[in-house]
């Protein structure tokens, strides 16, 4: 993990992000292109004088505005990102769209965002695109709600609905898990509205795992009400440090959650939280 892309409006929530992304850059040995995304009016921007364009003193107060942001977050951040490489990035552009298009110019491995978490994620720090962020990304995209002066995982949770699309997701977080050096534990959530017997489970299991040779000692079946309220309740039961989840474009974060139900999840689990592309 050579890449890593932090974008930031500067709120405390990007500033949450940030430093959790120094402490994996420091760890890792890795760079951070913190990117500040302006989406200007159609008007101010001219691909052909490298984006600015229009009226000229307005493009170029908003870009001495944001280079101010990021001197403020460099020194309030000093002690967090000394000797770290860190990029220093504006664009002019829509936010997802600009998001995906620097973390493949830089051919960046992970993408840390900030989230206020109960306020959903239509409120955080660069609104609603973050959500598609976190449904069409290719790179896995690591959320975080809370200040983590430590990030120190030591118990990794994914929760799949054993199908054979999910499975490429879950080969995805177990290179993360390798990556972190702990242990990841597979979890599927029984609900009634789609009960499963365990003779099913079991099924499922093993043609979902078999590939991989994963052990069936750190599968575990948790029963509840909804997926949600099960994977809130397990990864407080486990003590969960951080929880995965597969992403798929059409229908959100997972092929078994909805897309009203994957928001609830990001937003009402303060855990961190990382997505992998199905």
């Amino acid at each position: 993990m050579k890449r890593i892309l932090v974008p930031t409006d500067f709120s405390p929530q990007a500033e949450n992000a940030l430093k959790v992304a120094a402490q994996l850059a420091k760890k890792y040995d890795s760079e951070i292109f913190l990117l500040h995304l302006l989406d200007l009016p159609l008007g101010l921007i001219d691909p052909i004088n490298e984006g600015v364009g229009g009226d000229l003193p307005e493009s170029l107060f908003f870009m001495k505005l944001a280079h101010r942001r990021f001197t403020e977050t460099f020194h309030n951040m000093k002690d967090h990102l000394e000797g770290i490489k860190v990029h220093e990035t504006v664009e002019f552009d829509e936010a997802f769209d600009g998001i995906m298009a620097i973390a493949t110019k830089h051919d960046c491995e992970l993408i840390v965002m900030g989230s206020n978490g109960s306020e959903g994620l239509h409120e955080v720090f660069i609104g609603s695109n973050t959500e598609k962020v976190v449904r069409f990304s290719h790179v896995p995209v690591l959320v975080i709600k809370e200040d983590i002066p430590i990030f120190d995982i030591k118990s990794f949770v994914f929760a799949t609905n054993l199908t054979l699309n999910n499975r490429n997701a879950f080969e995805k977080a177990l290179v993360f898990s390798n990556l972190l050096d702990v242990e990841l534990h597979l979890v599927y959530i029984n609900t009634p509205h789609k009960f499963k017997t365990t003779k099913e489970i079991d099924q499922s299991f093993d043609e979902f795992s078999s590939p991989l040779n994963f052990n069936s000692s750190k599968f575990q079946v948790y029963n509840d009400v909804t997926v949600e309220r099960g994977i809130r309740n397990l990864a407080i039961k486990l003590d969960a440090d951080l929880i995965g989840i597969g992403t798929h474009g059409r229908k959100g974060i997972s092929h078994f959650i909805s897309g009203s139900l994957a928001e609830n999840i990001v937003n009402h689990i303060k855990n961190p939280i990382v997505t992998f592309k199905i």
